[in-house]
């Protein structure tokens, strides 16, 4: 059986953020990511601390996608234990992107946001538990390794 919600996002460490500049030339889009990262870090520190984005979750309240489906986007922070193994909290910017649900109304809409916030919550341990969050730290660590064995440079914007 498949799952009836779908939840994909890109995850960043806010602790791999030595800072954060953001170029004069850098494009609207670009300035409007670095702005949010920023706050991030403003309001929830870089300690355990991961930054999703390019994240949807789609849930499916019928088995025809084509009647039933409510598909949500979003950005924000979620929060982990002091060791990384559980998320404790989910601070997400959501927006309903489309739906194909002509009963759906105003106060079910406002239920399914803080839906999204619960399903990222549990899929966000799942990726945890799968060790991809692991293997990110993993690549970080070795990142800074590297980059201090150079003298802290690795290139331009990078």
């Amino acid at each position: 059986m498949s799952p009836r919600v779908d939840i994909e996002f890109d995850c960043l460490p806010l602790r791999s953020l030595g800072r954060i500049d953001i170029p004069l030339d850098a494009s609207p889009m670009y300035q409007a990511k670095c702005e949010r990262l920023k706050r991030a870090i403003e309001k929830h520190g870089t300690h355990n601390s991961f930054y999703l984005h390019n994240a949807s979750c789609k849930f499916y309240l019928t088995n025809a996608p084509d009647i039933g489906t409510i598909e949500f986007t979003f950005v924000g922070t979620v929060l982990t234990d002091e060791h990384d193994q559980k998320t404790v909290h989910a601070d997400l910017d959501i927006t309903l992107e489309r739906e194909t649900c002509d009963w759906l109304t105003e106060p079910v809409v406002h239920w399914f946001y803080d839906s999204v916030r619960h399903a990222v919550m549990v899929e966000f341990d799942q990726y945890i538990q799968a060790g991809d969050l692991q293997q990110t730290l993993k690549r970080l660590e070795k990142l800074r390794e590297e980059t201090d064995k150079q003298g802290g440079y690795m290139g331009m914007y990078l």
